[in-house]
């Protein structure tokens, strides 16, 4: 069997792999000068791999239409990912919140794992390769047309896998190709939306102050206001940029309201907020107590000058103007009404969202291929006979923590494998 992939990231090469390991004649063809642009960058460069809890628990941490990817990780789980990537020498390692990255902290050997594996499997790989269109006969994939150098070339397929990735880090040729190819063969591609995304937010004078200021260890809380009902809660990281919040703790309650109703018109309503608290292990009596024995040993001092021990520098000057105690007043003459005001800041520090960072910055998409048009235990297509998807193209997207890597992983695979 003839098999072509269009995209070459890591759908595209476990494809690749699942698809060779069968002995089909197996072709990758790539836009981009070389394999695996976008997970070059994943993880901070450093390539977070896959998740290391059960790949039973998967599926809980898949907001975007998890339970499609029941059979995809039977076929191929996160241990048969590490399993290939040891036989190619690299090894692994476990980090906080079970993340998986490669020992040598580079996305590029993970990379260069897999191109190992697909140089093995004889696996012919055409880069620079723009796809202008599948070629579809009789209501089935049957080949490929391609652009390399200005000259155009067809070559015929018995199975085509379309894992051309989303619509953000278009740098790394997820332009949104394969979208607009499988639209033009009759599929349904769904509202396209920025998955895994930084916020802005209305407070941006308040943020540019707090720029490059990293939260660890807070409790964040997005609320609906309109319904006075929490949406997503989190613990763990965060930090201020020029134009609002990001961090870890913040990309993955992205993905979690990405789809929530009316989130637009909520967001221009200001009834998104983002509720902080910087202090959760205090309780608000215990921290009135901490606060008190602070106040006690700068008793002399200004108020402004009492809680370096208490908040990073870049918080202090904010929080007291939002406690609206007066900076210049004897620590001592802080009244219980103004602590109160403190903790209250302090417990419940408010930011209203007003919309998703631009999706081309996102992580990953949210939205693609309808999943009602495509078979989960292959990934054929429902419409097409002969055409698979596999990776970001397709409507499932996850919170942060190897997630997305692995959907790629398992669609990638299953979708190479032999019916």
């Amino acid at each position: 069997m003839k098999v072509v992939i269009i995209g070459g990231g890591a759908a595209g090469m476990l494809a690749g792999i699942s698809s060779a390991s069968s002995n089909n004649e197996t072709i990758i063809l790539e836009k981009m000068n070389s394999l695996g642009k976008k997970l070059r960058i994943t993880g901070k460069g450093r390539c977070n791999i896959t998740n290391n809890i059960n790949i039973d628990e998967f599926i809980q941490n898949i907001p975007g239409n998890g339970r499609f990817m029941y059979s995809a990780f039977q076929n191929f789980t996160n241990e048969d990912i590490i399993k290939i990537l040891h036989e190619e020498g690299l090894q692994t390692k476990v980090e906080r919140g079970n993340r998986i990255f490669p020992v040598t902290d580079s996305a590029q050997s993970v990379i260069d794992a897999l191109y190992s594996r697909l140089n093995k499997l004889k696996v012919k790989i055409v880069t620079g390769a723009n796809v202008e269109d599948i070629i579809v006969k009789e209501e089935k994939a049957c080949g490929v047309k391609y652009i390399k150098e200005n000259k155009e070339y067809a070559i015929n397929a018995d199975k085509i896998i379309l894992a051309t990735g989303g619509a953000s880090y278009k740098a790394t040729g997820s332009t949104g190709d394969g979208y607009n190819i499988a639209k033009k063969h009759g599929h349904t591609v769904t509202n396209l939306k920025p998955g895994l995304i930084p916020f802005e937010c209305y407070e941006k004078e308040l943020c540019r102050r707090l720029q490059g200021l990293s939260l660890k260890n807070v409790s964040i809380k997005l609320i609906d206001k309109e319904k006075n009902k929490k949406i997503y809660e989190d613990f763990g990281e965060m930090m201020f940029t020029h134009f609002g919040v990001t961090g870890p703790t913040i990309i993955s309650s992205s993905s979690h309201i990405v789809r929530y109703k009316n989130i637009e018109k909520l967001f221009a309503n200001k009834k998104i907020v983002l509720d902080i608290d910087l202090k959760p292990a205090l309780d608000n009596e215990k921290l009135d107590l901490r606060i008190r024995r602070d106040f006690e040993e700068f008793k002399n001092k200004k108020f402004k000058n009492s809680l370096d021990k208490l908040l990073p520098q870049k918080m202090i000057e904010p929080i007291i103007d939002l406690s609206k105690i007066n900076a210049e007043k004897k620590v001592n003459e802080v009244t219980k009404e103004e602590r109160k005001a403190l903790i209250d800041v302090i417990k419940r520090f408010e930011l209203h969202l007003s919309k998703f960072r631009p999706i081309d910055e996102a992580i990953i998409t949210a939205g693609g291929i309808s999943i009602k048009e495509i078979e989960p235990k292959t990934m054929e297509s429902k419409i097409v006979k002969n055409l698979y998807f596999a990776g970001e193209i397709i409507d499932v997207d996850a919170y942060t923590g190897g997630f997305n890597l692995q959907i790629a992983f398992s669609t990638g695979y299953t979708a190479g494998l032999l019916k």
